[in-house]
This record gives structure tokens, C-alpha cells and sequence, in this order.
């Protein structure tokens, strides 16, 4: 595996302030780029997004004619409670982002400001989709590592923000099992592909190697570089293709 971090020339940059798991508003555009996604990768076939939050990516697919599905335990929540508390956390998290924007690197979202307005267009675009009568087919309450689906259901899984991210909270058995689902519900010759692998403490998590050694059992791994600059620590995408 390659490098899979840079350190701020400034040292050691402080942790993000979390307690429990967030849920974030990402548009399709960040999604494409963090995972360094194409669009020829997304037609060939159904998309999973795990723990998609207020992301936009389902929305957006939806609307390009791709099935996709997005899997997160905050959609078994009432539609209002969803709408209320992904608001709530574009505040929270656009605070503790500015107060800490010396830590981050500005080159792809130009300023704290610009970030948050993407957030809440995101999100827009996200609530308008949520609402409509057929929503239930496309956000599905569910969580890692046990999703409702059948082997072999997608051609490409993608989850962000949250496996690696909170490595001191789930610890190396969890992620063994949870991207052993994600590979079990994409085809064989499917892809996976996981962003950050880094924790919160912006550190590269230390059973990643581990857990990589696991894959490689069952899936060509590799790491490509994202696309998308902003973290304090710069972090690879994990990519892994079903075997056959």
C-alpha cells in the first residue's frame, strides 16, 4: 500500500471534536471526486451509498436514471426528525470547522463560508428527494456490519465518513466485518471504495494494514489517491473489486 498520509508542515493538527457519529450533507460533485469516482464506474449498476446522512449522491443519481440505494440508521427516523436534525448538524459542524480553519486546506472549497453553503444546497437537494412518496426505495434504515440486502445486489458500494474515521469507537473486528459485508453485497467484480482512512485524530488507523491483509482473501485491493483536498491529514481511497 502507498502512503497514505501528509503531515501539515505545522505539526500535529488537533483532533475534530466528536461525540457519537455525524451525518453530513455531501453533494454528488464531492462525491465523485473524494472517491475519485467516474461516471462509466457508476453505470454499471446499482449504487449503495452506506451511511449517507443528508448526502445529495442518492438524489443526484436518482435524477441521471442510475438505481441507487442510500443505508444509514437515520432514516428510520420520522421525515421531519431527519430534516431537523441534518439541519441542525451542518450549524454544528460548520462551527467546529470554522473555528479550526487554519488546521484545513481551502484549495477545493475556496472558504469556511463556501463549504457550508454547498452543505446546505446539498442537503436541500437531499430533503426534496427524501419527501417524495417513492423515498422508502432509496433510503433504507439500516447500518454496518449487517445490511438488508442480497449477496451480490450492486455494482459499486461506496461508504464515507465513517469507517477508519471512528476507529476509537469501532475497533478492528467491527471493520473486518463490515467491509466483509459491503464486498458480500456487491457482484462479483464489483468495487468498494471507503473514504477517509483516517481517524478523527486525523491519524492513519493502526489495524488498517490488518484489515487490508483480510481483503486481499477475497478482493484486488488497492488505494487511489481522492480528489478532494480539505482534511488536516490528506487520505487515500480504499478501493476493492470482488473476486470471481
Amino acid at each position: 500500500m502507498s502512503k497514505e498520509v501528509r503531515k501539515e508542515q505545522a505539526g500535529k493538527p488537533q483532533a475534530y471534536p466528536q461525540t457519537g457519529v455525524a451525518h453530513t450533507c455531501r453533494s454528488y460533485r464531492e462525491y465523485m471526486d473524494m472517491f475519485a469516482l467516474d461516471e462509466e464506474l457508476l453505470r454499471r449498476g446499482p449504487v449503495l451509498d452506506v451511511a449517507g446522512g443528508a448526502s445529495s449522491f442518492t438524489a443526484q443519481l436518482r435524477d441521471m436514471g442510475i438505481t441507487a440505494v442510500a443505508a444509514d440508521p437515520l432514516y428510520g427516523k420520522p421525515a421531519e426528525a431527519v430534516l431537523s436534525e441534518s439541519r441542525k448538524e451542518i450549524e454544528v459542524s460548520s462551527a467546529k470547522i470554522a473555528a479550526a480553519a487554519a488546521s484545513y486546506d481551502w484549495s477545493y472549497y475556496g472558504s469556511p463560508e463556501r463549504h457550508r453553503r454547498l452543505r446546505e444546497a446539498s442537503f436541500e437537494r437531499f430533503a426534496a428527494d427524501f419527501v417524495r412518496e417513492d423515498a422508502a426505495e432509496r433510503y433504507v434504515a439500516a447500518s454496518l456490519p449487517k445490511l438488508p440486502f442480497a449477496d451480490g445486489t450492486f455494482a459499486l458500494a461506496v461508504c464515507s465518513h465513517f469507517l477508519f474515521l471512528y476507529a476509537d469507537q469501532f475497533g478492528e473486528t467491527f471493520h473486518r466485518d463490515a467491509l466483509s459485508e459491503l464486498l458480500r453485497v456487491v457482484r462479483p467484480g464489483g468495487e468498494i471504495r471507503v473514504y477517509p482512512l483516517v481517524s478523527l485524530k486525523w491519524e492513519t488507523s493502526p489495524f488498517l494494514p490488518a484489515v487490508v491483509k483480510d481483503l486481499e482473501a477475497v478482493a484486488d485491493v488497492r488505494t487511489v489517491p481522492s480528489k478532494l483536498p480539505f482534511t488536516p491529514v490528506a487520505s487515500e481511497v480504499l478501493a476493492a473489486v470482488r473476486k470471481r
